[in-house]
């Protein structure tokens, strides 16, 4: 166990009800119970899925909750698996019964009981937070705190729906945000080709896809410079699955890496046979977590990243509701309004 600390007060940005601002609160700091330990934290990357909680379309979370699940920070006490000092990453998976057929068949990203970190569990929209310490990741060296964060869903899950697409040698990427610029990088790596699919204007995230080395940026509701082997969907916009499958070849996949898409409309039958495939990606399991935190200093992923004050984290999000973030968004909790440290 780690040294004992004197709990007090912490700053923290709160979720009282869906679709209302966060609001900046002093919580009393969170006590680590068995196996859990007790973080600093020192950043915590924005994803959609904040958003969808937030907005109230993933309708479930524990109110008031303390939303964030790509923390990174150093462990203060607790645990036994870390110790005091230790960097570690909290990801979206938070808790697993272990038990059930999911987690007895290596499938615990689909566990019935499963729990979520910034859904169901406090998050790290805040100066300090506890997480099950079966559940955290070292931060691979060579990674500082703002840069890492990122990898820890947006990498996670981008790496897992990659791995659904199989060996697809095209690829095309539907909505170039936080997951998307680190997985051009993987692919490019594994000796893919990558291209970009972006609403129709935006030419600042074609042009960065374009810097990071996809060969072609585009209207992702227009045709394909060629056929592709494989999609991932990255937007939540149901109306991308038909139009990603139109240039799906006859044999690829279609991957949506979404928790949440709005409706997807009805489409010809012909757009899925040829043996298309059309799937999902759920959470994440911790094998694809070690996997991943092995690869990204290899690759090397490097994370492009937008830093905001905690009490900031509601513009935060409206960068990235509004499409304004390019690359990925974290929450700085240390950091003030101007700049500095407190």
């Amino acid at each position: 166990m780690g040294a004992e600390v004197t709990l007090c007060d912490m700053r923290a940005m709160v979720l009282q009800a869906a679709r209302t601002p966060l609001r900046e609160a002093e919580l009393p700091d969170p006590e680590p119970e068995a196996g859990q330990v007790l973080l600093d934290v020192h950043a915590c990357a924005v994803c959609r899925t904040d958003l969808h909680i937030v907005d109230g379309e993933l309708d479930r979370p524990k109110l008031p909750l303390v939303p964030g699940h790509q923390i990174v920070g150093r462990v203060v006490a607790g645990g036994e698996r870390f110790s005091a000092g230790d960097r570690v990453g909290v990801p979206w998976l938070g808790w697993t019964d272990g038990e059930c057929r999911y987690c007895r068949s290596g499938r615990e990203n689909l566990c019935d009981h499963a729990r979520f970190t910034g859904y169901d569990i406090d998050g790290g929209y805040a100066e300090r937070t506890v997480a099950d310490e079966r559940f955290c990741f070292p931060i691979p060296d060579g990674y500082p705190d703002l840069q890492a964060g990122p990898l820890l869903c947006a990498g996670l899950i981008g790496y897992r729906a990659l791995q659904m697409a199989g060996d697809a040698e095209r690829l095309g990427l539907y909505g170039f945000g936080a997951a998307a610029h680190i997985i051009t990088q993987v692919a490019l790596h594994e000796g893919r080709r990558v291209f970009a699919f972006t609403r129709a204007e935006d030419s600042e995230s074609q042009a960065f896809a374009r810097e990071l080395g996809a060969e072609w940026a585009g209207d992702a509701m227009g045709p394909a410079p060629e056929e592709l082997d494989a999609a991932i969907i990255f937007a939540p916009v149901g109306a991308l699955v038909p139009a990603a499958l139109r240039v799906t070849a006859k044999g690829g996949s279609v991957v949506c890496a979404g928790i949440h898409m709005s409706d997807i409309p009805s489409f010809p039958y012909e757009l899925l046979w040829g043996e298309r495939v059309l799937r999902s990606v759920a959470n994440l399991t911790r094998d694809d977590g070690e996997r991943f935190m092995r690869l990204a200093p290899e690759v090397p992923v490097r994370t492009q990243v937008e830093a905001f004050p905690l009490e900031r984290a509601n513009e935060a999000l409206e960068h990235l509701r509004s499409g304004r973030i390019r690359g990925a968004a974290a929450i700085i909790p240390g950091q003030s309004s101007n700049g500095g440290s407190q």
